[in-house]
């Protein structure tokens, strides 16, 4: 059974960094994609940033190219996403998801297919 588990998430103040944490487990296939998604009150969850395990491709929303960066520590089963110069807008519980196919990095809420709990980031202004 595939599991998710999220964590880092807390409360920092506009220009500050944070990192998020996902750890998985249960993988029996080779090749799968991590992905980090956020949903923030009365809004869709979007696609913030994905990253290819078997050779590292990645995605990145417009809305946090430059300020995040998405990484994977395969030999720790974590991915984590880094997170600069945190704007209020970035508020949102950052969900960690996975998608056992390779061939396109995923962008959207519905090509994942296992998720992990949420994690809340609140960025006060």
């Amino acid at each position: 059974e595939v599991q998710l588990v999220e964590s880092g998430g807390g409360l920092v103040q506009a220009g500050e960094s944070l990192r998020l944490s996902c750890a998985h487990s249960g993988f029996t296939f080779d090749g799968y994609a991590i992905g980090w998604f956020r949903q923030a009150p009365g809004k869709e969850r979007e696609g913030v940033a994905s990253i290819s395990s078997s050779d590292g491709r990645t995605y990145y929303a417009d809305s946090v190219k430059g300020r995040f960066t998405i990484s994977s520590d395969n030999a720790k089963n974590t991915v984590y996403l880094q997170m600069n110069k945190l704007k209020p807008e970035d508020t949102a519980v950052y969900y960690c998801a996975a998608s056992i196919q390779t061939i396109v990095i995923p962008r959207f809420a519905d090509e994942m297919d296992y998720w992990g709990q949420g994690t809340q980031v609140t960025v006060s202004s």
